[in-house]
């Protein structure tokens, strides 16, 4: 048997790749083809715009796929919704779809946008935001460069960010957020019953949420007199307790921990000053919890 998995072509393609690498699987990219090769003969790979995506889950022409909860809700994709997946294109965490306008424009709120034109790739969302505010205005399919847009072609626009940089690069600000979203594994409904496919899907969700947590995170390892443990394992933080072994010799402990890959500049020396020995940091590619 082999699972029918859809990837995200475009803009989330590269760091789904990368998340997936982490993860343990290879998968390879012909860039004459929609149907990468991956390192597990059980797996079935195609690239799928992620506006797609949700559609073709639901149809069933995909076992399972990645996609945003934002592509969800504009398509209205009855799915099952397998795992939260918190990347996007740069950073680990979620995006917003945020009403935007010019600088200089006079527009404080949604509901100053009556009788208005908003250009925007997600139509139905949209139109769902108005109505729930009780706005009338025109929304127009934005095919790309939407930021441009604004105040010629379109008085408003509904776009995608992540830090709001090329907003404010094309003299745009933000009023209001629309919609938060984040990339969700979702899966066929009878796929998802299938009990071999499900144990697969399982699988995968669980070492690709591993890969996330381990994400800007490192391994130290240290040794430590057990007359000095208390104060060694005041500076550390973990993301439970650590692990602590016994040596050979009676008198010494081995600490394993996992700490944030920012905090290591900070802890190595205090722990030094604390009088651990043998201080060992690592890399993770995974943390299953």
């Amino acid at each position: 048997m082999k699972l029918k998995l859809g990837l995200p072509k475009g803009s989330l393609q590269e760091a789904s790749l990368q998340l997936f690498r982490r993860a343990g699987y290879e998968i390879t990219v012909n860039p004459r083809s929609y149907f990468p090769r991956v390192d597990d003969d059980e797996i079935e790979c195609m690239l799928i715009r992620a506006q797609e995506m949700a559609r073709y889950v639901e149809d069933g022409i995909l076992d399972a796929g990645l996609t945003g909860r934002d592509w969800i809700l504009e398509n209205s994709a009855d799915v099952e919704e397998v795992a939260d997946l918190i990347y996007a294109k740069q950073t680990f965490g979620k995006v917003r779809w945020v009403l935007a306008v010019p600088e200089t424009a006079p527009i404080k709120s949604v509901k100053d946008l009556e009788g208005k034109i908003i250009a925007t790739e997600l139509v139905k969302v949209t139109e769902r935001y108005l109505a729930e505010n009780g706005v009338k205005a025109k929304v127009e399919f934005s095919w790309g460069a939407t930021e441009v847009k604004p105040p010629v072609l379109a008085d408003a626009i509904v776009e995608v960010t992540e830090t709001g940089s090329s907003l404010r690069a094309n003299g745009l600000r933000i009023v209001e957020t629309v919609l938060e979203s984040n990339t969700k594994f979702i899966a066929n409904r009878a796929a998802w019953n299938d009990e071999w496919k499900r144990k697969k899907m399982e699988t995968i969700v669980m070492l690709l949420t591993g890969a996330i947590e381990a994400s800007g995170k490192v391994g130290l390892m240290l040794n430590v007199h057990r007359d000095d443990l208390e104060n060694v394992l005041a500076v550390l933080p973990a993301l439970k307790r650590p692990t602590i072994s016994n040596l050979s010799d009676a008198d010494w402990v081995a600490v394993n921990t996992v700490i944030e890959e920012r905090t290591v500049r900070e802890i190595i020396p205090r722990l030094k000053a604390a009088n651990a020995q043998g201080i060992v940091e690592y890399p993770l590619n995974k943390i299953v919890v």
